[in-house]
């Protein structure tokens, strides 16, 4: 896509693009989040049932600090660890019964790199203003967000490495869309590993990570069958994600039900961290990608 063009559609859609994807302030403010925030400290977990024991602080409005028993996603119970410090929504799943959604991990240090990187990309979005938009040959911006293990990435990790490089959303219900572009992205990686490219990495950044967090990306990949020896699924705090879909020009906004409407990119990246190739929408070829990579 030139320059001169998405400049155009990012003036059409600054408001989404660079201040709300996922979900605008007018839609977060008139559709709140269901259920309780909860903040607190893994105690046990037990696996066969899904269930993590969590001793939370005080939630205002319904319970004091206490230890209970929750359920949770499989991919949130793989994560979770004793002594691991969350915060999480709290939803009523029957009489008597909780869950927990939105897991994300807690850890100060954690946390701190993520804001850190986070804040200096918005900077850099904002210093970049109509050229916001990465042209071939540019670097990729520098970013850190979580994977699907809930461990810290940051871009830097990637030095060395080629990169095929995309974006989607777990909840995509649009088979040409998202589901489509993963199951690409697994072709993409067997065709690379038998053309003798040792590496490669293959990234995939959420569209939506207010639902999508490190145990619904691991979820994601687990019921997929995905190979994630060299796939990682990201994300992060919605800023973040919102200038990385500025910088890499992917258009997003939210859509009925809490989705998204988008549009799809999928990038190379070399090992000097420099944009090699691109093809915008859904009907790329993985074959096209493997002969633009370089071997060893």
């Amino acid at each position: 896509m030139r320059r001169s063009v998405l400049v155009s559609i990012l003036a059409a859609w600054g408001v989404v693009v660079l201040a709300g994807c996922g979900r605008s302030e007018t839609a977060a403010q008139a559709k709140p989040e269901p259920g309780y925030p909860l903040t607190g400290e893994i105690v046990e977990v037990n696996p066969a049932e899904n269930v993590l024991v969590v001793r939370h602080d005080d939630i205002p409005g319904l319970m004091p600090a206490m230890t209970m028993e929750f359920t949770a996603t499989p991919g949130d119970v793989a994560l979770a660890k004793p002594g691991q410090k969350i915060r999480a929504r709290l939803i009523k799943a029957g009489e008597g019964d909780w869950r927990l959604e939105r897991i994300w991990p807690m850890d100060p240090a954690q946390v701190k790199e993520i804001e850190a990187r986070a804040n200096a990309l918005r900077q850099e979005t904002l210093a970049r203003g109509r050229g916001v938009y990465r042209e071939i040959g540019e670097k990729m911006p520098e970013f850190a967000l979580y994977d699907q293990e809930g461990r810290v990435v940051q871009s830097g990790r990637f030095a060395g490495k080629q990169v095929m490089l995309n974006f989607i959303f777990t909840r995509c219900p649009v088979a040409t869309m998202c589901p489509a572009s993963t199951a690409k992205m697994g072709i993409a990686q067997k065709l690379a590993r038998e053309a003798g490219v040792t590496n490669l990495e293959l990234v995939s950044i959420t569209l939506d990570p207010a639902y999508d967090t490190p145990g619904v990306l691991k979820e994601y990949a687990t019921t997929r069958g995905i190979d994630t020896s060299n796939f990682s699924f990201l994300t992060g705090p919605e800023n973040a994600v919102r200038d990385l879909l500025a910088q890499f020009g992917v258009l997003a906004e939210p859509d009925k039900d809490d989705l998204v409407k988008h549009t799809l990119a999928t990038i190379l990246i070399d090992e000097k961290g420099r944009i090699v190739h691109r093809t915008d929408g859904s009907s790329w070829d993985p074959k096209e990608f493997v002969p633009k990579m370089k071997r060893g």
